[in-house]
């Protein structure tokens, strides 16, 4: 099935069909799920191109990351740079959430789909998804930074607490990027995954209220 217009099609080179085909195909029925052949037919392509431009799926598949992988820890690593400047430790907090949070939402509403939110949730939660190597190779790196950047913020918490904290903000935003309208149908429409600013404003605060409030019980129970 192919999801874009002729003229779109056209504007693109075949290698880009490619990836654009298979990123929407691989979102929808996983790495197995989504044959080469399906890929192509929805890029309007020969098969073989799949093999000149990529070698075989497995090297698509990882082209499909690359992509967008890029440019989503250029901007995290811009964010936590600026993190890394403030002198005030609330505001730090903020905005460390914000780096890790911000690329992936406004890269959803950019593209006006949750394709690739639902794509890399699927990778996160595949149980190949370490022998493939994907999550260590592109993001585990500026996840180390993220990680870091808050063991900075919280100098009393636990290695586990850190890490906990992490895992909640990735939670969150993993949810959020992937949503195909739940939280629009539940909300009657007043909330939206789509809307990129609505989204960071109301998750950074929650989040970042949650992990104050966990430092305040943390040092409440040390003393």
């Amino acid at each position: 099935m192919n999801l874009r217009s002729p003229d779109a099609q056209k504007s693109e080179t075949a290698r880009e069909r490619i990836l654009s085909a298979a990123e929407g195909l691989f979102a929808e029925a996983g790495f197995e799920g989504a044959s080469a052949r399906k890929i192509c037919e929805a890029a309007n392509v020969p098969v073989g191109l799949i093999g000149y431009h990529f070698t075989n799926k497995d090297g698509l598949y990882r082209a499909v990351f690359e992509r967008r992988a890029a440019t989503i820890v250029d901007q995290r690593m811009a964010g936590l740079q600026i993190a890394r400047l403030e002198r005030d430790p609330e505001r730090r907090v903020e905005l460390v959430v914000r780096a890790m949070l911000v690329p992936m939402f406004q890269m959803r509403a950019n593209t006006h789909n949750a394709t690739f939110g639902r794509l890399l949730v699927r990778e996160v939660i595949d149980p190949r998804s370490r022998e493939r190597g994907i999550i260590r190779d592109m993001f585990d790196p500026v996840a180390q930074d993220m990680i870091d950047a808050l063991t900075d913020c919280f100098p009393g918490w636990s290695k586990a607490e850190v890490h906990w904290a992490y895992h909640t903000m990735l939670g969150a935003m993993c949810l959020i990027i992937a949503d195909v309208g739940r939280i629009e149908g539940l909300s009657g429409g007043v909330a939206s995954a789509d809307d990129a600013d609505a989204a960071a404003a109301h998750v950074i605060s929650i989040l970042v209220a949650g992990f104050k409030h966990r430092k305040h019980d943390t040092h409440e129970t040390e003393s």
